[in-house]
């Protein structure tokens, strides 16, 4: 487990990170998101010791970060595998020699035969056991990255660290990330941070989130809650707005979470009050396997008041727009 307490970084007189505090559980896939210069990527470095933080405390096991000598800091450093956006592989190494690395810069023997083993069933779960002896100039993006995962891996460590791993990558290859990942953390039990800005990636594995702005933690919870009914901040963030929505009648957003969204709700609607109603906006996610989200629907003036009292009877989160 990872608590972050009042967390506070700063480079020079600029603050970074300004009063964190949130808990990651172990074996969860835990999102950071927020806006470039938010201190995402900071709040990761400081988690994997590699920044010092001004104010704050950060335990990792049980350990405080800060407090750790630098043979300590060493050996925790080793419990967090890292991916990075531009995969970092050496060219001048194959596919083994590059997962093989962290052996040899931990004083390990890749080719000892436990260690071999590890490394090619490594290269086996990301799915490159045809390409052992490439070099990275004769593979793809997804490739490439998949490289870094397993090389991530290969120290077994506790927790990996993902610093926008798949904002190089074309969205049908980052799909394939995100399922291995989830594999990964499914079959090894580890805990796996990502930062990232692509809403798909929180979406789709991640089961909390952290929202940063201008330094802050601004929202914490599931992907869902943050998505579906979102505060002004996050509606910032998406870029969502309702300029495209009628100027007549009035609009109505209905939000369909976990508990509601299987119901018929609509015809239900239509029948039973006898209304009539446009649809004029959907904004619908699927969140790990499950579409949740909101609907507007344009209704007459004098039907509004019936509409919305029918909704809240019906247990049904609904607002004027």
């Amino acid at each position: 487990m990872i608590e972050i307490r009042h967390l506070t970084k700063k480079f020079g007189d600029l603050t970074v990170l300004d009063d964190i505090s949130l808990t990651i559980r172990d074996g969860e896939i835990y999102g950071i998101i927020g806006q470039s210069g938010a201190g995402k990527s900071t709040l990761l470095r400081c988690i994997n010791g590699l920044e010092r933080y001004d104010a704050g405390s950060i335990l990792v096991d049980g350990q405080e970060v800060s407090a750790l000598s630098t043979s300590s800091l060493h050996g925790l450093q080793k419990q967090m595998g890292m991916i990075f956006q531009n995969f970092n592989l050496l060219s001048r190494l194959n596919v083994f020699d590059n997962v093989a690395l962290p052996m040899r810069f931990a004083g390990l023997n890749p080719r000892k035969p436990e260690h071999r083993r590890r490394i090619l069933d490594l290269i086996d779960l990301v799915g490159l056991s045809d390409k052992l002896k490439s070099r990275p100039r004769e593979l793809s993006g997804g490739q490439k990255q998949r490289v870094a995962i397993a090389r991530a891996l290969v120290l077994q460590p506790k927790i990996l660290l993902c610093d926008e791993a798949t904002s190089a990558l074309d969205p049908s290859i980052t799909q394939g990330i995100l399922n291995l990942l989830t594999t990964i953390r499914n079959e090894m039990n580890i805990t796996v941070i990502v930062v990232t800005h692509q809403m798909e990636v929180v979406t789709h594995i991640c089961e909390r989130v952290s929202f940063l702005k201008d330094s802050r933690l601004i929202q914490e919870g599931r992907p869902e809650e943050l998505f579906v009914i979102p505060n002004d901040d996050f509606r910032a963030f998406l870029g969502k707005t309702d300029d495209a929505l009628p100027k007549t009648g009035r609009n109505i957003r209905i939000f369909f979470t976990e508990n509601t969204v299987e119901s018929p709700l609509i015809s239900t609607m239509a029948r039973e009050l006898g209304i009539d109603f446009s649809i004029c906006r959907a904004d619908m996610t699927d969140f790990r396997g499950q579409v949740m989200g909101s609907l507007v629907l344009n209704v007459r003036e004098q039907d509004a008041g019936v509409v919305l009292d029918y909704l809240n009877k019906a247990h049904y989160i609904a607002r004027e727009d």
